[in-house]
């Protein structure tokens, strides 16, 4: 870093913030996580894994079967911003499809 100054000169010193006021009544762990509740996450449900060629996935089509590393019922893998936070079983809901929560590691 050269700026002119010999590098004796200069002084490093922690820098000092201030406290947010987040202008709630409440406090405690409760009222900080509320400025997060309305954050968008992407959460996603993994049924398996697999590796394919350009050329093999060029040649799917309606009908076409994809062999995962995961078996029959094994259970999938719920991620939140590509983080595993929890695992789970896929479940019919009429015509959708579903994941119920079966396991969430940590609790």
């Amino acid at each position: 870093m050269s700026n002119g100054k010999d590098e004796a000169e200069q002084t490093v010193r922690p820098l000092q913030f201030s406290q947010l006021d987040s202008g709630a009544q409440s406090s405690g762990p409760s009222a900080s996580i509320d400025l997060l509740r309305d954050v968008p996450l992407i959460v996603t449900a993994e049924l398996g894994r697999t590796k394919m060629l350009v050329k093999d996935i060029l040649k799917l089509g309606v009908g076409s079967v994809i062999e995962l590393e995961k078996a029959t019922g094994e259970s999938v893998d719920i991620l939140v911003n590509g983080k595993s936070i929890a695992k789970g079983e896929v479940v019919a809901i009429d015509e959708n499809y579903g994941v119920r929560i079966t396991e969430v590691p940590g609790k």
